[in-house]
């Protein structure tokens, strides 16, 4: 198999790289890219552990060829922080001590980001809906929950 030339935007960087017919998106991000914020969870979509977005609509990076990113711009959890300044979904993760082992918190970020762009004020059930493709096994859910509505709170009055 003769491999794929890929130019794509990567948290806002023109990126190209090589990559076989078959591979991820996931893959192509930590192997190629060396962007392992992301994580192999499950490889089956199952999880959100590998959420990204794709020209703003979110996606599970396992399911998604690494060449269907041609032309196309991702944001990954690389790009979420503005330099040495985390975002305000970050901070908040901390202060609700929202994380532990941290393959499930990527996806989680980057989710509801995704959610918080679309719907900056979304109700505790919204939230709940919205995450329910990821899957988190150390925190449980309560924390993440009151990080996500106390970060969306500070973003509407920001």
């Amino acid at each position: 198999m003769s491999r794929i030339h890929v130019t794509t935007s990567v948290n806002g960087d023109e990126v190209d790289f090589l990559c076989e017919p078959d591979e991820t998106l996931l893959d192509a991000l930590r192997n190629r890219l060396g962007l392992t914020g992301s994580k192999e969870g499950c490889g089956t979509g199952d999880c959100g552990a590998c959420s990204v977005t794709l020209d703003g609509r979110l996606v599970c990076s396992c399911l998604v060829l690494a060449a269907e990113a041609e032309g196309r711009e991702i944001a990954t959890i690389e790009g979420m922080a503005e330099g040495e300044a985390l975002h305000p979904l970050q901070k908040k993760f901390i202060e609700h001590a929202a994380l532990q082992c941290g393959v499930c918190t990527p996806g989680i970020l980057v989710a509801t980001k995704a959610l918080l762009e679309k719907n900056p004020d979304p109700s505790e059930t919204e939230v709940r809906y919205w995450l329910a493709g990821n899957l988190c096994r150390c925190t449980g859910y309560d924390k993440i929950i009151r990080a996500v509505m106390d970060a969306a709170a500070e973003l509407r009055r920001a």
